[in-house]
């Protein structure tokens, strides 16, 4: 009897053993080897090396500049003037923006493009040091890496360009300077314009607190502005002479917080009131909000769009106002591609992630530290390869219009602690200095192995074309913009 108890508990003890050891299994990861080290990579590698210097000149002079959406004046030149020096035909002001442009090289197919960014966010200016310490006070700064973005991509499509010469590899590169995507601007007339038409594939990437390639999506949106205007009156003698724009606003604002309960979780509704009125005794006569509606899709976005109308409709009506819409903007969400970002892994881990010094370390835990984040510095590894949790993402991107058009990957390489907002000055701590250019390098070489996969295996793009069809379900893309929306273009002017 004791021994058919043991045999009972030891066989217990081993299953149970296995189901831990199964549950520790994780089903979304993709088993994924390294890429082969060709020659050809270890050309583009060696180039890139060799020309650290210039690179990390390049990318601290973006960051110097920190030049806001559509103001990029400097920062495009930079990058597309070194494109030019290199060998690529450039043109620049396309889609009716003076700093967004186009930087060619080679012909025939298959057509790679990369984008390169290069915008910086307001009021994050910030000198290199590991605690809060503006260089301008609620100055520009570079608060989503986007110095370190253009830098690597330019340097990737660059090196790309050189090992083509070099081997007479046919095909062409096309380098695409997109400006305001933080106002997701950028691509979308780029996009509506025709610029990303005729490409194979595009590779992109974006600055992270994490190495990692992402199979996820994001959210659609569509932003823009409500103006309303009333009629002025004395506050307290006589109130009932006035229209309150304001009262718009706020009633326009609670509908929508009422409408969040019957929209699915998926979607997000945001707003700041830009104006609201200069006195509290004088009823406002104008005033103007801005406004995202995020959902999961396009389709989605399109249906809440709809009735946050009827609200603010409703709002003008109550309120006795008239008002005026101003369309911004609006994006898809992203349609990943998994066979393209798989090659784009593969050549991660022959990369390797970027290696940090301790000094590095040190820098990155006293900035999480004057965060009050756990201090376990910059990432050093590469995440597994998964399949995603969700098919969807908070943000929106403009990345998901090039997406729409071609099949087009996706890499994310660390460049500031981890457990940093997006957004914020840690980024623009680190993205200044040797973390950035780390991450500038890692990116490159990634990028530019990636690239000449693409340029050498056509079946691998043709296996990307295929499930980009796939996933696209015989939809067309079609232009968040209207016909007639001109790009907010804004005059070069020495400082933000």
């Amino acid at each position: 009897m004791k021994k058919c108890v043991s045999l009972v508990l030891g066989c217990l003890f081993i299953f149970s053993l296995l189901g831990y050891s199964q549950k520790q299994e994780d089903p979304f990861v993709i088993d994924v080897k390294p890429a082969e080290l060709t020659h050809l990579k270890k050309e583009a590698f060696s180039w890139l090396e060799a020309h650290k210097g210039e690179l990390s000149d390049i990318n601290r002079e973006i960051w110097e500049y920190a030049e806001v959406a559509m103001r990029e004046y400097r920062s495009s030149d930079l990058l597309a003037s070194y494109a030019e020096e290199k060998g690529f035909k450039v043109k620049k002001g396309v889609a009716g923006m003076p700093t967004a442009f186009v930087a060619v090289y080679g012909s025939g197919e298959p057509v790679i493009g990369i984008i390169a960014e290069y915008d910086a966010l307001p009021s994050l200016s910030q000198d290199t040091v590991p605690y809060r310490d503006p260089i301008e006070e609620d100055g520009p700064g570079h608060g989503c890496g986007h110095n370190v973005f253009g830098t690597a991509s330019t340097a990737a499509a660059v090196a790309l360009k050189e090992v083509m010469e070099e081997k007479g590899l046919e095909g062409t590169v096309k380098l695409f300077g997109c400006p305001a995507e933080e106002t997701l601007i950028g691509k979308v007339f780029m996009a509506r314009e025709g610029i990303f038409d005729g490409l194979s594939c595009c590779i992109q990437w974006h600055p992270s607190s994490r190495n990692k390639v992402s199979l996820g999506s994001s959210n659609a949106l569509k932003q823009f502005k409500v103006e309303f205007f009333g009629k002025t009156a004395h506050s307290a003698g006589d109130p009932w002479h006035g229209r309150s724009a304001l009262d718009a606003i706020e009633l326009t604002d609670v509908g929508l917080n009422y409408l969040r309960e019957h929209l699915k979780p998926t979607a997000r509704i945001h707003y700041v009131i830009e104006k609201g009125g200069g006195a509290p005794n004088v009823v406002p006569n104008y005033a103007r909000a801005w406004y995202y509606v995020r959902d999961i899709d396009w389709e989605s976005v399109k249906k809440d769009y709809k009735r946050v109308m009827k609200i603010i409709e409703g709002a003008s009506k109550m309120s006795g106002t008239e008002y005026k819409l101003q369309y911004i903007s609006g994006v898809h969400e992203v349609l990943p591609n998994r066979t393209g970002s798989e090659v784009v892994y593969k050549n991660f881990l022959l990369v390797g992630a970027p290696e940090f010094t301790e000094e590095e370390q040190s820098y990155a835990k006293k900035i999480q530290e004057n965060l009050g984040i756990e201090k376990n510095g910059l990432a050093n590894e590469i995440e597994p390869f998964k399949h995603p949790r969700r098919s969807w993402g908070g943000g929106s991107t403009d990345v998901a219009e090039v997406s729409w058009l071609t099949p087009t990957t996706s890499l994310g390489v660390a460049f500031k602690p981890l457990g940093t907002p997006g957004h914020h000055w840690g980024a623009v701590a680190c993205g200044g200095m040797s973390i950035g250019l780390k991450a500038v390098i890692t990116a490159a070489k990634v990028m530019s192995a990636s690239g000449l996969d693409f340029l050498t295996q056509p079946q691998i793009i043709e296996k990307m074309r295929k499930e980009w069809k796939e996933k696209k379900e015989g939809k067309k893309y079609e232009s968040p913009l209207p016909p007639d929306l001109k790009p907010p273009v804004k005059p070069r002017k020495e400082k933000n």
